[in-house]
């Protein structure tokens, strides 16, 4: 869990939340001379109507009412999203399942192919960094792990990179859907960023925590 970004983002809620007190503040004392101004400067045979007094208070208490409001929704939202960081704090060394890109370092790489059931094979579409296709493979069976040994056809071990997968579905041989795989990789982090809380993965690779299918122990 990187604490220092917690902190920062406390920090910045509870600065902006006294910011936003201060111009409260402010204007309120600026509407009230305003106020006193118009009044000693009114016109004696025109005077102001004491309905157009209250209406004038009315708007200016809406108004600040409304900004308190905002800055209690917006403590309320940094308290959920820290108290997500910290439920998150044990998710630090499992495994995630989502989809996603993944960094292969010579070890297989855990797959799964989301099930079509009007489909009657399956096949793994390996791409590199740049989108191109390396690999096509028959996937042995949908919504169920598979391994990718991330070897050529004559064994060879491929460089260790980040890698694109993404499955093909036919029905007699007829290409009928397209879907990215699943995949599982460790998470190292968890981290927010701009209000959302991201998983740091092997390779450079970040997944928001809410596109996580599913999570388990590497054991």
């Amino acid at each position: 869990m990187d604490v220092s970004a917690t902190a920062q983002t406390t920090a910045s809620a509870a600065a902006a939340g006294n910011s936003n007190r201060t111009l409260v503040n402010s204007d309120f004392e600026t509407f009230l001379q305003m106020l006193t101004t118009q009044m000693q400067n009114q016109d004696p045979l025109n005077p102001m109507e004491s309905t157009e007094f209250a209406t004038q208070l009315a708007t200016f208490s809406g108004v600040e009412q409304q900004v308190r409001t905002n800055d209690l929704l917006t403590a309320l939202s940094d308290r959920m999203a820290v108290s997500s960081m910290g439920d998150l704090a044990g998710w630090i060394g499992m495994e995630a399942r989502a989809e996603m890109p993944m960094s292969f370092d010579g070890q297989p790489l855990s797959l799964i192919a989301p099930d079509n059931p009007q489909a009657d094979r399956m096949e793994l579409v390996v791409t590199d960094a740049e989108g191109q296709t390396l690999q096509r493979l028959q996937v042995p069976e949908a919504d169920t792990p598979f391994q990718w040994a991330g070897v050529t056809t004559d064994g060879s071990p491929l460089p260790n990179a980040v890698y694109g997968f993404h499955v093909e579905y036919f029905n007699d041989d007829v290409p009928i859907d397209t879907r990215p795989a699943q995949g599982y990789a460790r998470i190292d982090e968890a981290q927010m960023i701009d209000g959302e809380v991201w998983l740091s993965l092997p390779g450079g690779v970040q997944v928001r925590a809410s596109e996580v299918q599913a999570v388990r122990d590497p054991g």
